[in-house]
């Protein structure tokens, strides 16, 4: 289930933290530092492809075809008692921090801060000519790609265009707690009152943002922007994990059809599909929340790739 640091130290933990109420209390990331400059082969992203929030970065930075200015990393995607581990001689999930060979992500947390006190989240934005941690906000991390990195990228793409900036803020604000976090509040509610106040906070926000996509292509419109992203790492994992892993089973995430929609034209879009990586989604929620699946089995279905592309 992993754990989290206390001034410095590793806390192994069996739940996640809570409100009175019984209902999951995200931890507000702890590093919110911006790139002095952004330059290229300075900065890497430390990722898990399991995270739908790391997952925001990845696609951003292949959006703006920033792959020669911005290294990266993955996590191994099972996460227990050590938390997120690098695991270079795992033959099906090989990964390894390239940069100081730690063995444990919490590792990297200390270097920034020896004294640090929180849970070890990613995704992370390193700045290797000073050796720390910038940034570990999934939301600031990809604004800054959108916009600080964005002349360094080859593809043009302008995913955050300033006259819209104000709308793309707003929808991000709108769909996090009952969407990108409410998935979260339903499968680690500790209360059925809290349980039953995300699920239908989940359910009407999409029903609210499918009607909404009815009559446009992306969530601003016709423009694809960096609101897209923030939205559709929640709604690719959904009918894989969150449907039945967090108890979110009213309504599977194509029998919304406009959200459905959305979500196969994300996909289609050059370079995402290669982004999305089904087994590590699935081994990492199956296999490391076992105060949801004690057994830590993994299912195999259902055939995203192939639901997809028909």
């Amino acid at each position: 289930m992993g754990g989290r640091l206390v001034d410095g130290k590793w806390v192994s933990k069996d739940h996640w933290e809570s409100d009175t109420s019984g209902g999951f209390k995200r931890q507000e990331s702890a590093f919110r530092g911006a790139v002095e400059r952004a330059e290229a082969g300075r900065f890497h992203l430390y990722v898990s492809h399991a995270c739908p929030w790391a997952h925001r970065t990845l696609i951003v930075r292949t959006l703006l075809g920033l792959e020669d200015a911005i290294s990266w990393s993955t996590v191994h995607p099972l996460m227990l008692d050590d938390g997120w581990v690098f695991a270079p001689d795992d033959a099906d999930y090989p990964s390894d921090d390239p940069i100081h060979g730690e063995r444990f992500l919490r590792d990297l947390y200390v270097r920034a801060d020896p004294t640090f006190t929180g849970r070890v989240t990613v995704p992370m934005l390193w700045d290797k000519q000073t050796d720390t941690l910038v940034n570990n906000e999934s939301a600031e991390i990809i604004r800054m790609l959108a916009t600080d990195f964005a002349p360094l990228g080859t593809t043009g793409a302008v995913l955050y265009p300033e006259p819209l900036r104000a709308r793309i803020d707003a929808a991000m604000d709108r769909f996090y707690n009952p969407i990108n976090n409410g998935v979260y509040r339903c499968g680690f509610a500790r209360t059925e009152a809290a349980y039953r106040a995300a699920h239908d906070e989940l359910f009407a926000a999409l029903d609210e943002w499918d009607a909404a996509l009815q009559g446009q292509q992306y969530i601003c419109g016709d423009a694809l922007t960096i609101a897209d992203v923030a939205l559709f790492t929640t709604l690719i994992r959904f009918d894989p994990v969150y449907f039945v892993h967090f108890k979110t089973s009213k309504k599977h995430i194509y029998e919304y059809p406009h959200l459905w929609a959305f979500v196969r034209r994300m996909y289609a879009l050059p370079g995402v599909a290669e982004t999305v990586h089904f087994d590590h989604i699935r081994t990492h929620y199956f296999a490391s929340h076992r105060q949801l699946n004690p057994r830590g089995f993994v299912p195999d279905g259902p055939d995203m790739g192939a639901l997809l592309r028909a």
